[in-house]
């Protein structure tokens, strides 16, 4: 049966997303989906899926919200401040959420984009393949307060709750970083400097983050350069000499001439840094990025390895003693009688 996850409130900017639209660079249309697409495959591993279905995207804002059917969550992503009837949950974790029990996602300490997946996924209108939200082109769904989103049936509503190691992709740090077919366009010193050089989180959007740093600007090389296409993770180096990070929904096509690309592995960091988090760019050969960087299906196996039965503590069970405490205890001398 389908259900229903009720907005009670949503703060601006949360949106429906999955995997996006590959496939259309061609015409024009980004690929897009979640802005930490890990964070999506996490949801996948704690619920069971084959492979991440459309969920809540949550950029540094929060929400409430209720189901009109019982059904397994899982929050992933920027760790919030999440309860369930006032009662604190474990971040990046599944949970049981029943009709009436109200869910409450407050932005956290870290991070930028929180997820909230549902088990039978977010069955909002489907356009091209996929329920992504792509803003600029009109496609999806932007969530607001009073909607009501239909939600698919959990395929396996008795499964125990469980959870992930916490992951340390929040706090910035480093964005390894392949050559491209533009890179050798840069002097010899730009490229060495480059990857010197400490830099912080800037503005950013799910267009590209901003790499900003102390110091002069960057040399550009755009001497001759045609517009080509583009794509996540392509560092281009702008005009007054900032690189910025391409995000999820970047343009397709660009003149900025780029510096290289930040593999996919990494790119849910850039994703996740907020203004003035630490970050630096490190080289890392073609072969050595495709071992780091496995294509995205074989993820949900490495994840799955990390999983851990979620413990409930004691003092959250409010129905804690119609549980069996003390099933098959014995006097120990049965054998002695």
């Amino acid at each position: 049966m389908t259900g229903y996850l009720e907005v009670i409130s949503a703060g601006p900017g949360i949106s429906v997303q999955d995997l996006g639209r590959p496939g259309f660079t061609a015409l024009g249309l980004s690929t897009g989906g979640a802005a930490d697409r890990r964070a999506l495959w996490e949801a996948a591993a704690l619920l069971g899926q084959a492979r991440p279905q459309a969920a809540l995207e949550l950029p540094l804002t929060g929400g409430r919200f209720r189901v009109t059917a019982p059904t397994r969550l899982a929050l992933t992503g920027a760790p919030m401040q999440a309860s369930r009837d006032g009662k604190p949950l474990i971040w990046n974790a599944s949970h049981g959420l029943a009709p009436g029990e109200l869910l409450d996602l407050r932005p956290g300490d870290s991070g930028v984009y929180g997820y909230l997946s549902l088990a039978g996924g977010l069955l909002t209108v489907e356009t091209l393949g996929a329920r992504a939200t792509l803003a600029a082109a009109g496609l999806g769904t932007v969530v607001e307060t009073g909607m009501r989103l239909p939600f698919g049936t959990d395929p396996a509503p008795a499964t125990p709750p469980q959870r992930l190691p916490a992951d340390d992709r929040f706090g910035g740090g480093a964005l390894r970083v392949i050559e491209g077919p533009q890179t050798a366009l840069f002097d010899a010193e730009t490229r060495a400097r480059a990857f010197a050089t400490a830099f912080q989180a800037g503005p950013a959007s799910r267009q590209g983050l901003a790499l900003t740093h102390k110091g002069a600007p960057f040399g550009t090389a755009t001497a001759g350069l045609l517009s080509d296409f583009i794509g996540p993770g392509d560092i281009q180096m702008t005009g007054a000499g900032q690189p910025v990070v391409l995000l999820a929904d970047c343009q397709t096509i660009g003149g900025y001439p780029r510096l290289g690309t930040v593999i996919p592995t990494d790119l849910s960091r850039a994703a996740q840094a907020r203004p003035g988090t630490a970050l630096r760019l490190v080289p890392i050969p073609l072969d050595a990025a495709e071992i780091a960087a496995p294509p995205e299906p074989l993820w949900l196996a490495q994840i799955r390895r990390q999983l851990r039965p979620l413990t409930r503590d004691p003092r959250d069970i409010a129905d804690l003693l119609s549980y069996q405490l003390i099933s098959g205890m014995i006097r120990g001398d049965e054998e002695d009688a």
